[in-house]
């Protein structure tokens, strides 16, 4: 099958496109920069041939139009994430116009697999139980919330109609091999780098190569739509931070327990705050609510029907601060014993 692929060079893109040639599938490339494609896939001995690589826009028609000239399927994982106000409507435009895009150029053409890679955020309220792929979409509070809510629903509109869009919805994604030290990795480094915090919710993750697992079997399964969790255990910040230590061998310095509400009030605070000093750091209210109140998914409904299974959150950060420590995020002094299974570092 040949796959036509936004966000290929991105971190849960460019495993997914692993995942897709590793089972024999060929890529066609729709990317913001060639020479990224060069810098992420070729260390990887995943070869890209330069006539399957579109440089674009995803709300460009014609780009995405002769991206998808000969493909058999398309997969969708581009999007703008950026928290500053001056960028909200860059963010409102590429989030959701491109999922029109580009899921509407492949649904136009007949393309009988489409997968696409929401989020489980578009289903969180505060107070709101256990999430899954059948709640209503939450009421959006940020630019880009609302960009994820508004592709959500003209997804779901489709999919409810009959058309073959089948649908990711991840917890926090980490894992090795990030091309941007992206949001949750972020995180993890974080922790490492600077501290963590005591508070209330918790850290709920998928590894990254297990969501591009799910991905394959979408792409691959015969027929219709579908709507999919991706997330493996949830653990409660101090669970998160005693198996951090575990893995290490060491003990990282935490804040003092700080409660949600105040955390939540740093949010708001941050949110006035960028109203004058416009910074792309998620001190939000937004992104406050998702520390200390996630109430967490479970993934067992993906493992059943499509036999795609989680691993351990263990394995998921051991592998991801080796990785961390060979690519020299971090030190030796930080990730402990672990520094010990990995490679040598060029001296």
């Amino acid at each position: 099958m040949r796959v036509m692929v936004t966000g290929g060079t991105g971190f849960t893109g460019s495993h997914t496109v692993q995942a897709f040639v590793d089972a024999g599938h060929e890529v066609r490339l729709l990317v913001r920069s060639r020479e990224k494609v060069r810098r992420v896939f070729d260390r990887r001995g995943v070869g890209i041939p330069e006539r399957d690589v579109i440089v674009g826009d995803v709300t460009d028609a014609q780009r995405v139009a002769e991206a998808m000239e000969g493909c058999d399927a398309a997969f969708h994982a581009a999007a703008l994430v950026d928290l500053r106000r001056s960028m909200a409507r860059a963010v409102l435009r590429t989030n959701a116009h491109g999922v029109e895009c580009v899921i509407g150029g492949a649904l136009e053409r007949g393309l009988p697999s489409i997968v696409y890679v929401s989020s489980l955020s578009v289903f969180f309220e505060p107070g709101c139980g256990p999430l899954h792929p059948e709640m209503p979409i939450a009421p959006p509070t940020t630019a880009y919330a609302r960009s994820k809510a508004d592709a959500e629903r003209w997804v779901r509109a489709r999919q409810d109609a009959g058309a073959p869009i089948r649908a990711s919805y991840p917890a926090g994604i980490v894992g090795p091999d990030d091309p941007g030290m992206t949001d949750a990795n972020h995180a993890l480094y974080t922790f490492f780098e600077d501290m963590g915090a005591n508070t209330s919710g918790g850290f709920q993750i998928v590894d990254v190569r297990d969501l591009a697992n799910l991905h394959l079997r979408l792409l691959e399964l015969p027929e219709g739509p579908g709507r999919y969790v991706a997330a493996g255990e949830m653990r409660s910040w101090p669970e998160t931070y005693a198996l951090l230590d575990r893995i290490t061998g060491g003990r990282f310095i935490r804040r003092p327990w700080i409660p949600g509400p105040v955390l939540r009030a740093l949010g708001s605070l941050g949110d006035v705050v960028k109203r004058v000093y416009d910074f792309n750091w998620p001190l939000t209210r937004d992104a406050m609510e998702f520390a200390t109140r996630w109430p967490g998914a479970s993934g067992e409904r993906t493992t059943r029907e499509l036999g795609v299974t989680f691993r351990p959150s263990e394995e998921t950060y051991r592998d991801t601060l080796r990785w961390m420590y060979e690519a020299g995020h971090l030190q030796a002094h930080h990730v402990g014993r672990v520094a010990d299974a990995a490679r040598p570092r060029p001296s």
